[in-house]
């Protein structure tokens, strides 16, 4: 396919996208870029529902980097242990939050280069900030993006970074943080892993994948 026909086609994608749902936003409940930030650190290997459900309890008590940075690892360990993996999340978060106090002054870095520095962030975590709270142009790859954005054939490769790169190439910049968003929900919810619901999909047909479900006729 021809660079000008994969733009085409993906533009194509998330204008259909963007019909069925006009809204596409992250779905952990925040209200600064240290709670998203927190919040996306839980949400490995976790539902989005499930870490909003710790999230209140856990900002009452540590409601800023600098009392998460002295928290209590048992205590701490006990309000994230419903979201899986709650000591080295607890690790994270404690590190995370030293490394905020110590060199930005508790403040959470706009830049890729500065989030990704900081202990338990990749990009995956840095491109939710960047582009949920900072207003920076940001494509999250995910689990969901990586299944769909493969199965459209909007990339061939299996490394997020380098999926990352590919949906950029696709997409103008405009589009890269609510564009890769509509994907995420779109894996999310109808573009499932193991059962897609393809007699609900609304870019049914430019997918041209090869495990797609046939529709009834």
């Amino acid at each position: 396919m021809s660079p000008m026909s994969a733009k085409t086609r993906a533009g194509r994608i998330l204008n259909r996208l963007r019909k069925q749902s006009p809204t596409a936003s992250v779905e952990l409940s925040y209200t600064t870029p240290f709670e998203l930030l927190v919040a996306t650190i839980l949400s490995a290997q976790c539902t989005d529902e499930r870490v909003n459900g710790v999230t209140p309890a856990l900002f009452k008590t540590y409601p800023g980097p600098e009392e998460l940075a002295d928290a209590s690892p048992p205590r701490l360990e006990a309000l994230i242990r419903p979201t899986g993996f709650y000591r080295s999340k607890a690790q994270h978060l404690v590190k995370c939050s030293r490394a905020l106090v110590e060199r930005f002054g508790g403040e959470v870095p706009r830049t890729m280069e500065a989030l990704t520095s900081l202990p338990g962030i990749g990009r995956k975590t840095a491109n939710v900030i960047l582009g949920a709270c900072l207003g920076v142009p940001s494509i999250v790859v995910d689990t969901h993006v990586k299944r769909v954005s493969r199965r459209l054939a909007l990339t061939r490769h299996t490394d997020p970074t380098k999926i990352e790169f590919d949906l950029q190439t696709v997409w103008p910049e405009r589009e890269w943080t609510e564009g890769s968003q509509r994907i995420l929900l779109h894996g999310r919810y109808t573009c499932l892993a193991r059962k897609p619901k393809c007699e609900a999909c609304v870019i049914y047909e430019d997918c041209h994948w090869e495990g797609k479900r046939l529709r009834p006729c």
